[in-house]
């Protein structure tokens, strides 16, 4: 109750008072990177500094949070424990099975809905149209639980295009896969930048997020860019944490997801420490504490599951999927 009041406070507070800035910034994205070993741009980027006023409302929002966080914290940790748990449907990342996809997209989205999946996430869409690909999966009985949204594709030119192709997949979650910033401030004005996106996307029923890289745990001057960029945007961008890719960065998943209670709107859940071929459960993630706060102060409306190395892409998702029974997540 009192974590819905305080989002509710700054979600008011970022309406209210949050002002315009000019939206022609360019921000390098791929449609999908690879979560090992991504390579890093070597052309610039041209970011311009956030406006005086966006600064102080970051130091009023930062005060606010110091001030209240020893309280709020204690109070989750005091009462959270028996707040009622949820259950969460649980879709895979298409990129898992990518090959295949691209060889059979019908028959692969078939298997995925006889494993038991209740969504798919996309990366891509093999040269289908938005209605081509709904009637996939009405089909089938899946929906579509996100789409990996390059950045470009969301920049003004582009947005009412990319508005009506998701309102026809029956998409919510627009989330981009991959960015860079050489310097916090280039992740403060991508910060500014999804703020915008986020209000111009809310009347549609949908929300912008980021999705985790290894990379995004660098820090400049002692606050990695994840935590500069959720610090500094609005409460309904999606903080689609990747659990492994946390951990390869030398962050905990379980605290990042502490620090952002409602922000795991969508999660991505990939095995890590365990082998090319571990699954969930198999690996050195604590699951059950991922899971204890997506189900109670996470905000999660899906579960996605990602493997990227297995020699057997779709047995791997099967397998996953089965340890996912196991644990009584679905």
């Amino acid at each position: 109750m009192l974590t819905a009041f305080l989002v509710l406070a700054v979600k008011r507070y970022w309406v209210d008072a949050e002002p315009s800035v000019s939206q022609h910034v360019g921000v390098r994205a791929s449609e999908r990177r690879p979560a090992r070993n991504p390579k890093t741009s070597s052309r610039s980027q041209h970011m311009h500094s956030p406006n005086l006023a966006f600064m102080n409302r970051r130091a009023f929002l930062r005060n606010t949070v110091a001030a209240c966080g020893g309280a709020l914290l204690g109070w989750e940790q005091s009462f959270g424990a028996g707040a009622e748990r949820r259950r969460i449907p649980v879709g895979v990342q298409l990129y898992s099975v990518r090959e295949l996809c691209a060889k059979d997209l019908a028959g692969t989205l078939a298997a995925i809905a006889r494993i038991g999946y209740k969504g798919v996430e996309w990366a891509g869409y093999y040269n289908r149209s938005a209605k081509e690909l709904r009637r996939m999966l009405d089909d089938l009985g899946l929906v579509t639980c996100g789409t990996h949204t390059p950045f470009e594709s969301l920049l003004p030119q582009q947005l009412p295009a990319t508005i009506e192709f998701n309102q026809t997949l029956g998409n919510h979650f627009l989330i981009v896969p991959w960015m860079e910033g050489k310097s916090k401030g280039d992740w403060l004005e991508k910060a500014h930048l999804f703020n915008e996106l986020a209000e111009k996307l809310r009347p549609h029923g949908m929300y912008v997020g980021y999705h985790a890289h290894a990379h995004d745990f660098q820090k400049f001057n002692n606050e990695t860019a994840w935590d500069i960029f959720f610090g500094n945007t609005q409460p309904d961008v999606v903080m689609q944490l990747d659990t492994s890719n946390c951990l390869a960065g030398g962050a905990d998943p379980v605290s990042v997801l502490r620090r952002y209670p409602g922000r795991a709107i969508t999660i991505h859940l990939k095995a890590h420490g365990g082998g090319p071929e571990a699954v969930i459960g198999e690996d050195k993630i604590d699951w059950s504490a991922v899971f204890e706060w997506c189900e109670t102060r996470g905000g999660t409306q899906w579960y996605v599951v990602e493997h990227e190395t297995s020699r057997d892409s779709l047995d791997a998702v099967r397998r996953a999927y089965v340890a996912l029974q196991k644990m009584g997540k679905v």
